[in-house]
């Protein structure tokens, strides 16, 4: 037996609902089909999904298969709407991904003045990690990326396009934010600090923070986190653009790492003028100017 995505999404349905009979409601089913499809799976996986009847506990292998559908169920919806959307769009779709620190800083402006240049064309715009975002392109699932790649990334084309200081990003009312002395990393010692996978890239910054025991991967989880004002954290300047009225930037005095950001394109890929044109206007922004925060 094969598995089919909409065994996937039985699953996953009956698992978050916790019910046969939500889920067949769910599913426009009944709830004798919704059994007999998750029997059908859990026969070829060769173990038990459920911990008992009432389908109310997973397993551990009940609980990597919810992680795992979750997943491919997204990424299934989003492809299935990005090929009704090439279809139904006069002039055809084009897909773009932006790290979230930068997302606000383009999408409004350079999407406006696209869709007003190309009537017939639809944007889907999405925010994502740098990692996230290299796997989109390559796989074929994304037009462009703004990102910051670890390094060069076979078959991708990179187009630099700013950079900014890593430093400490805390809350405006954070002591940190108003202290008049020069901030060293040293002073990360006496602080909440949640690590992150791109000042993990760093180090000093690694060092500094050896003791830290919160870590998280999602950079508007990290935002909200230090909004709160009991935790900072190490990133780029142009992450508080994400909330620039409650977050706050300051550099460090013995830290000189930047983040470098660029524009990333498939290499194999024969480019449409729309996108060709999306890209030029990305490149046109004054990038310069709009990365420069005080502090920075």
């Amino acid at each position: 037996m094969t598995i089919k995505i909409e065994m996937l999404r039985a699953f996953a349905i009956v698992a978050e609902s916790g019910t046969l009979a939500e889920a067949a409601t769910r599913l426009g089913r009944t709830p004798s089909a919704i059994s007999m499809t998750l029997k059908g799976l859990e026969e070829h996986l060769g173990q038990r999904l459920f911990a008992t009847d009432r389908k109310n506990r997973l397993t551990p292998l009940g609980e990597y298969v919810l992680d795992q559908a979750r997943r491919e169920l997204q990424q299934f919806d989003a492809t299935i709407r990005a090929i009704e959307g090439f279809a139904t769009a006069p002039q055809g779709l084009i897909q773009v991904a932006a790290v979230p620190s930068v997302a606000g800083m383009i999408f409004p402006q350079v999407v406006g003045a696209f869709l007003a240049r190309h009537p017939g064309v639809s944007v889907e715009i999405r925010d994502m990690d740098s990692v996230s975002i290299l796997e989109a392109l390559t796989r074929g699932r994304i037009d462009i990326g703004v990102a910051a790649p670890a390094g060069p990334v076979r078959g991708v084309r990179s187009v630099p396009l700013f950079s900014d200081a890593f430093g400490l990003i805390m809350a405006r009312d954070h002591p940190l934010a108003t202290r008049s002395a020069p901030l060293r990393l040293a002073d990360l010692g006496a602080q909440q600090v949640l690590r992150n996978e791109l000042s993990d890239r760093i180090e000093a910054v690694r060092e500094a923070t050896g003791t830290a025991r919160m870590s998280a991967l999602n950079t508007l989880t990290l935002t909200a986190m230090v909004r709160g004002g009991q935790w900072v954290t190490v990133l780029p300047s142009t992450v508080i653009e994400i909330d620039p009225e409650r977050l706050a930037f300051r550099a460090f005095e013995d830290l000189g790492e930047h983040r470098q950001v660029d524009l990333l394109m498939r290499e194999d890929r024969v480019e449409r003028e729309e996108v060709s044109d999306f890209a030029a206007m990305v490149r046109a922004v004054d990038w310069d100017q709009r990365a420069r925060r005080p502090g920075a």
